[in-house]
């Protein structure tokens, strides 16, 4: 019998794994913070044999490296991919022992990477569950533009035969798991589902029900933007990233917030986007704690300036300060929580702007006042549609873009209200009158306000 516990990693969109038998086990892609894989194999009474990674990852920092030397266990890695440290490098075929009667494969499925190996557990001979990393997903793939312009048609097609050559191995009732999929701008579109298996992405999977032309031309066509920290992530993974550091960041009280404003530097704000909104510090960024944090605060900052941190808990630095380390913002310069009445000078006030609905939004339009709506949702959702006479800036490109902004009162939208409150906060810090739409994008139409297609 054989054990599969899944880590997820809800922020990031994406998945780790532990497998193994009754004494030994191998980590599959574990994330940087890998205090938590040294958890679950303890939890398990079993040692960490093996560390595989099934390409070196463009929208996260590993953990392997460091897992490895934690645990003594042989670090698995594409014999192709390009890195910087002593490795056991494996090559299609290559199997190892992870305990009696199973037996991890190596299996090349390049297309997400030119190096890409998937991992097929096999039990007493017979495959037992595929470790797809970024080659099958569910329902989708992962995407093949993240190395080079130039191989993305080639890496397209080589999906396209990966995955192939997944079901033609594989018996139906295998289980796949892979690493992206989950939210990860690593999928080359959105995966539905919780789980799946060989048999339900022979029916379900565009790259299996699709000849190989259909396929690239629908997915190259369908790619959305890449997020911009993704270009720091694979060169640190080759490099060998360096080990995490989780202790606590020093306390800032309001005088080193406003210097640090002051320089230039990002105070971040993960509190509630309503809680933003009634009352923060004038020139800080709103990044929900609970949201997808890691992604877009990397996707917009500068890459390499100072965080500083402002939250309710010191539980919510911590565990911003772990999501963070993931995507390689290692540590904040320093971290504030409590009363926001405590992040200011004497004598300075919270800034604050409104929030509303889409049908407020109707409501000032029906009375003929002028107002700028900006949309900051990405290419891909605004073809479904938009509001009539929208601004369109997407999110991750609105620090970069803020001049562009018509004058007025901003009314800024996405498609569910997170965005538009870290929209509405780099407004507010440039100081832009501001007006926050929390709304789910439906309701536009239902409000009775005019929603084309460009």
């Amino acid at each position: 019998m054989f054990f599969v516990d899944t880590l997820e990693f809800e922020g990031l969109g994406n998945r780790s794994y532990l497998v193994g038998g009754p004494r030994a086990a191998v980590a599959v892609d574990p994330p940087r913070d890998v205090d938590q894989v040294i958890a679950a194999a303890a939890k398990r009474g079993v040692r960490i044999a093996y560390v595989a990674e099934t390409h070196v990852h463009n929208d996260y920092i590993t953990g392997g490296l460091e897992l490895a030397r934690i645990t003594g266990a042989s670090y698995l890695v594409p014999a192709a991919a390009h890195v910087s440290f002593a490795r056991t490098p494996v090559a299609d075929g290559d199997t190892v022992t992870v305990d009696e009667g199973l037996v991890l494969r190596a299996l090349a499925t390049p297309g997400h990477t030119p190096h890409h190996t998937s991992y097929v557990l096999e039990e007493d001979g017979r495959g037992a569950a595929a470790f797809t990393g970024g080659s099958l997903l569910i329902g989708t793939v992962g995407r093949p533009d993240l190395v080079e312009p130039r191989l993305t048609e080639e890496l397209a097609r080589a999906q396209h035969a990966s995955a192939h050559r997944l079901a033609d191995e594989l018996d139906d009732e295998v289980p796949v798991l892979p690493t992206h999929g989950f939210g990860s701008f690593c999928s080359s579109s959105q995966a539905e589902g919780d789980a799946t298996t060989i048999g339900r992405e022979r029916t379900a999977n565009d790259a299996l029900t699709l000849d190989v032309d259909t396929f690239v031309a629908e997915m190259l066509a369908g790619l959305d933007d890449v997020p911009a920290y993704y270009a720091h992530m694979g060169p640190a993974n080759a490099a060998g990233p360096a080990p995490v550091d989780l202790t606590p960041p020093g306390r800032a009280d309001a005088g080193e917030i406003a210097a640090r404003l002051a320089a230039g530097e990002w105070v971040v704000d993960l509190r509630s986007r309503t809680a933003f909104a009634e009352g923060h510090v004038a020139g800080s960024c709103n990044f929900e704690g609970d949201g997808k944090l890691a992604t877009y605060l990397a996707w917009l900052i500068p890459w390499g300036k100072p965080v500083t941190l402002l939250a309710d808990t010191p539980e919510r630095i911590a565990d911003a300060q772990r999501e963070l380390a993931r995507v390689g913002i290692d540590r904040p310069a320093a971290a504030a929580t409590g009363d926001p009445a405590a992040w200011i000078r004497e004598g300075e006030r919270l800034a604050s702007f409104p929030r509303a609905r889409f049908a407020d939004l109707a409501e000032v339009r029906g009375r003929g006042e002028e107002v700028v709506v900006l949309d900051v949702r990405r290419d891909s959702e605004r073809a479904a549609g938009h509001v009539e006479g929208a601004v369109h800036v997407p999110v991750h490109e609105l620090y970069g873009r803020l001049d562009e902004v018509p004058s007025g009162t901003v009314w800024v939208h996405c498609a569910g209200g997170m965005r538009a409150a870290i929209a509405a906060s780099l407004l507010d810090a440039a100081g832009r009158a501001v007006v926050a739409v929390d709304d789910g994008f439906d309701a536009a139409r239902e409000a009775g306000l005019t929603v084309t297609r460009p």
